[in-house]
């Protein structure tokens, strides 16, 4: 089978990488002995279900979800897997699941073996992924399979004229619940009705963050009251571009950045380029923060709860891999400023079109969009009651999923 040699090739590049690339050996080392640690849990008795995320962004998207059934349900037992390193290593000790592992590689073989292992009830796969050994093994077994908080686009392979064979993998799903409109489209047109629009639970998610704040004293001393430009998991181009308006401008601001990758060589290079008072959060303290302009975030963890003190918000990875996560900020009211590869982003089109977000493709026009929101206290003042309304608009997604699914 065409997938099955794919998949074995990837397996031997991945193997391959891991002997000079980080990401790829923690990736390997985290598989290591995966099914002996497994069968150390107890999976007798209560009924099963097991989240699949692919990484830390497809977790959250699920969150909702997995504590509204550890809430409703207190005795089943929830297993979740991540694919990714980034995913595992951050939630690996996350209290809401029995069992958090990494998702063995998707063999035949390793398929059998885990679904025997953990002999699920429901399967729930989250936003895009489709292991077709796993798929085939869980429909084989009469095993419930969801995918939540789904999104389709017409490129994709299943919808291809020669992409048939992958998008019978679709057939091994119960249900489909879709974050948008297009996605609905996309599926019954290709001959699927058992597809519902249900949209994001990542709505719900960010709205719990802003209902529990967290207190950060000395983000409260470092702020005292003025205006706040946050730049939010900023990778070298947003950096750069935040290093280069606070140097130019003469507006009375606070700036905060949090990098999206904690570096200790990329921190000191954005901290050289800055040239105003400027300090790691690791290295201050409530007594010499205050007269300081520039916070750099130099930790994993708090940003999703800081943008309650930002006024405009840039978000990173627009001038990378693609955009980060747009609804946090959006769910505390701020516009939200972020690049151009946003395409697998309801939410970017969404608040583009509403008028709470802004996409630029370089400097020049991150300078004018920014001048325009903090110059013109109408426009701002629109632009943040659009993204509150945008996120409490969409609130509901993780109810309607439940309800479907039951």
């Amino acid at each position: 089978m065409i997938y099955n040699a794919g998949i074995f090739l990837y397996y031997l590049l991945i193997q391959f990488a891991s002997l000079f690339n980080a990401r790829a050996k923690r990736w390997v080392a985290g598989r290591k002995g995966l099914f002996e640690k497994l069968a150390k849990n107890d999976f007798s008795g209560s009924k099963k279900i097991w989240f699949h995320a692919s990484s830390l962004g497809e977790f959250e998207q699920g969150r909702p979800l997995i504590e509204e059934y550890r809430k409703k349900y207190p005795d089943y037992k929830i297993v979740v897997t991540f694919y990714s390193p980034s995913g595992y290593d951050l939630r690996k000790n996350y209290d809401k699941a029995d069992v958090v592992t990494y998702l063995p590689f998707d063999f035949k073989s390793n398929a059998k073996k885990f679904i025997d292992l953990i002999k699920p009830d429901v399967a729930v796969f989250i936003k895009y992924e489709f292991w077709l050994n796993y798929l085939a093994e869980l429909k084989k077994r009469g095993v419930k399979t969801y995918l939540v908080s789904g999104i389709f686009r017409k490129d994709q392979l299943f919808f291809k004229w020669y992409g048939g064979w992958y998008r019978k993998a679709l057939l091994k799903f119960d249900h489909f619940f879709v974050q948008n409109t297009e996605s609905l489209e996309i599926l019954k047109g290709a001959g699927f009705s058992n597809v519902t629009l249900t949209g994001d639970t990542r709505c719900d998610r960010v709205m719990q963050i802003v209902a529990t704040p967290v207190n950060y004293p000395v983000v409260e001393k470092f702020v005292a009251g003025s205006t706040v430009f946050i730049a939010g998991s900023a990778w070298e181009t947003e950096g750069d571009f935040m290093a280069e308006y606070i140097n130019k401008t003469d507006r009375k601001l606070k700036f905060i950045i949090a990098p999206h990758e904690i570096n200790e060589a990329k921190i000191e290079r954005l901290i050289s380029k800055i040239r105003k008072p400027v300090v790691r959060y690791s290295k201050t303290d409530e007594n010499n923060v205050a007269d300081k302009e520039v916070l750099i975030i130099d930790n994993v963890g708090m940003l999703a709860s800081l943008y309650r003190f930002g006024h405009v918000v840039l978000i990173g990875g627009g001038f990378n891999d693609g955009i980060h996560n747009i609804l946090e900020p959006a769910a505390y009211g701020r516009p939200v400023i972020f690049g151009p590869k946003f395409r697998k982003f309801q939410e970017a089109y969404d608040l583009i079109k509403l008028g709470g977000g802004f996409a630029v493709k370089d400097y020049i026009e991150f300078e004018n969009i920014v001048e325009k929101l903090l110059g013109k206290h109408e426009f701002l003042q629109s632009a943040s009651d659009i993204s509150r309304s945008y996120i409490s608009g969409s609130a509901g997604a993780t109810w309607r999923t439940m309800e479907g699914m039951e």
